[in-house]
C-alpha cells in the first residue's frame, strides 16, 4: 500500500527480493496538470509495469476496500506513504500484521509530511523507521531504524529520494529479521512524540520577520512542494527555491528589498541580517538564478516583500 514516489523503491525492493506481491493498493487517479486529466500515481505505474493487480478504493476502510484486501489473502501488508488510515478490520486481515515504512525517526515527526517538517524545523539528522502499524497515526511499535544527516543545502525533494532508497533497504532488513525470528518490537515513547500538520500552499509563505536560518529551512523544506513564496508590491507571487545569508545585521525592515540588480542579486532583510534570494520563479516564467532574471527585469528596491 503506497502512493507517491517515496513508496516506489519499497515496492521494487519487494519484487527484486523475491517476495510475492499479490496486490498493490494506492490512491485513486487524480486530475493533474493544466489539462486536469486523470493521472496514475507513481506506485500504480510501477505495479502495472510489474504486472501486479492494482486496487484503488476511495477509502480502504469501507466495505469495498475491505473485500478487495480480503480477496488478496495477504500474509503480510506493507505500507509506505499510502495516505489513508487503516481500520482495525483492515489490520486484522493479514496474519503477520502490517509493517509501515516511515520517513522520520519515530516518535518524532508523526504525520503525513515528516520529510518536509524535519527540514523546516531545523533538524540536522533524520532517518527512516519501520514499525508494526496499529490504529493510531504512526503510533505502532518500532522495529528497525536508520539515521542520516540532513545536508546543509538539501531540500525536501532531494532528501525524499535518499530516504526512499534507505526505507526500501530497511524494509527488506525488517522482513528478513521477521523470517528469521529475530525481529524485536519496541513500544514508542508517546510523551516524546511530535505530530506535524498536513502541508498546504500557505505553509510555504515566507515571513521575513524570522531569522535567516529559519527562512532557509522553510525554503528547503517546502521545495518542491508546496513551494516557498512571497509577494511583490504589485501583488505578483514570486516563488523562492534557495536563499543564503549575506549580512549579519539587517539594513532594512523585515522584507525590505535592499538590492535588486544583476551584480548584487535580490537581497532582502530579515530578523537577523540580509539574505539573498538566489533562485526564484516569477509568474509565467521558468525557475532561474535571480541575478540572471534581474539582467532583463526590474524589481523595485525600498519596498517590502510580502506586504501586497
Amino acid at each position: 500500500m503506497g502512493t507517491p514516489d517515496f513508496a516506489v523503491p519499497s515496492l521494487k525492493a519487494l519484487i527484486e527480493n523475491g517476495y510475492e506481491v499479490v496486490g498493490v493498493f494506492c490512491q485513486p487517479d487524480r486530475p493533474k496538470g493544466r489539462g486536469h486529466k486523470l493521472a496514475a500515481c507513481p506506485v500504480k505505474e510501477e505495479a502495472l509495469r510489474a504486472g501486479i493487480p492494482v486496487f484503488q478504493p476511495e477509502r480502504i476502510k469501507r466495505a469495498e476496500g475491505v473485500e478487495m484486501l480480503r480477496s488478496c489473502a495477504p500474509d503480510l501488508c506493507v505500507t509506505a506513504a499510502f495516505g489513508q488510515l487503516l481500520s482495525q478490520e483492515i489490520l486484522d486481515i493479514p496474519p503477520l500484521g502490517t509493517i509501515n515504512v516511515h520517513s522520520s525517526l519515530l516518535p518524532k515527526h508523526r504525520g503525513s509530511a515528516p520529510i518536509n517538517w524535519s527540514i523546516m524545523l531545523g533538524d540536522e539528522v533524520t532517518g527512516v523507521t519501520t514499525m508494526f502499524t496499529d490504529k493510531g497515526m504512526d503510533t505502532g511499535d518500532i522495529l528497525l531504524m536508520r539515521e542520516t544527516p540532513i545536508g546543509p543545502q538539501e531540500n525536501a525533494g532531494e532528501l525524499c529520494d535518499r530516504l526512499a532508497v534507505m526505507g526500501a533497504q530497511l524494509l527488506i532488513d525488517t522482513l528478513r529479521a521477521l523470517e528469521a525470528g529475530t525481529l524485536t518490537r519496541t513500544p514508542q515513547d508517546h510523551e516524546a512524540s511530535s505530530y506535524e500538520p498536513m502541508l498546504s500552499k500557505e505553509t510555504g509563505r515566507i515571513r521575513f520577520d524570522a531569522d535567516a536560518h529559519a527562512i532557509d529551512c522553510l525554503v528547503r523544506g517546502a521545495t518542491p512542494w508546496p513551494g516557498a513564496f512571497t509577494t511583490l508590491a504589485d501583488g505578483q507571487t514570486m516563488k523562492v527555491f534557495a536563499v543564503r545569508k549575506v549580512k549579519d545585521e539587517p539594513t532594512a525592515q523585515p522584507g525590505g528589498i535592499v538590492a535588486a540588480d544583476s551584480r548584487n542579486g535580490l537581497v532582502v532583510s530579515c530578523a537577523d541580517g540580509d539574505i539573498e534570494l538566489t533562485q526564484i520563479q516569477m509568474p509565467g516564467a521558468k525557475r532561474m538564478n535571480a541575478k540572471d532574471y534581474l539582467r532583463g527585469h526590474t524589481i523595485e528596491t525600498g519596498v517590502c516583500l510580502g506586504k501586497a
